[in-house]
């Protein structure tokens, strides 16, 4: 039994401010755009691939900042990006393009390859502005998405409208930093004690 931790830090990118390069557009690369343009709306994707489902030219259409060239990939499509995800369902393919992103000290996901990622595309529970991110370190995509689903069932509709009324009384609170993180543990501890 492998008894490794989880050692992956969490990150939330604003991917609205980064320039993210998308190598393949079949099923996977589909799912990767479409997980992206859900969370970040605005993300500026630059998509190549040589075959490309019609169900990215009409995300396309949506999302004018999204653009593809559909040809081959080169090794100098890499260059000029902040984020990589290469979706092209061949093993030595993904290799190289993955070494090309190293390369271009560009961070890289090459979808279904856990060994050849620099970072996961979590399962994402979103209501409002609160969004949990959930990983199992590459082991289970299953689990993640059935949490995923749990999360989406157990958390009010109304949670964004409570996050806001927390924003908006943490302002009024005139005190040191300390304090106010210290009456507010206070305030919002009930939300723990009623779920045991």
């Amino acid at each position: 039994m492998d008894s490794a931790k989880n050692e992956l830090f969490p990150v939330f990118l604003k991917l609205n401010q980064l320039k993210v390069l998308l190598v393949g557009a079949g099923p996977v690369g589909l799912e990767k755009l479409g997980a992206m343009l859900s969370n970040a709306p605005q993300a500026s994707i630059q998509i190549i691939a040589l075959d490309v489902l019609p169900q990215i030219n009409e995300l396309i259409a949506q999302h004018h900042q999204v653009t593809i060239e559909q040809r081959t990939y080169r090794v100098e499509d890499m260059y000029g990006y902040d984020l990589a995800i290469i979706a092209v369902n061949n093993r030595q393919l993904s290799e190289t393009i993955y070494g090309h992103a190293k390369k271009a000290g560009i961070l890289a996901n090459v979808a279904d390859t856990p060994d050849l990622c620099d970072f996961y595309l979590g399962s994402i529970v979103q209501k409002g502005n609160l969004k949990i991110a959930i990983s199992t370190n590459g082991k289970s995509p299953t689990m993640a998405k059935r949490l995923r689903q749990w999360f989406n069932e157990i958390l009010p509709e109304q949670m964004d409208e409570l996050l806001e009324n927390l924003y908006i009384y943490r302002k009024t609170i005139k005190s040191s930093f300390e304090e106010k993180v210290k009456h507010l543990d206070e305030l919002t501890s009930s939300f723990v004690s009623k779920g045991k």
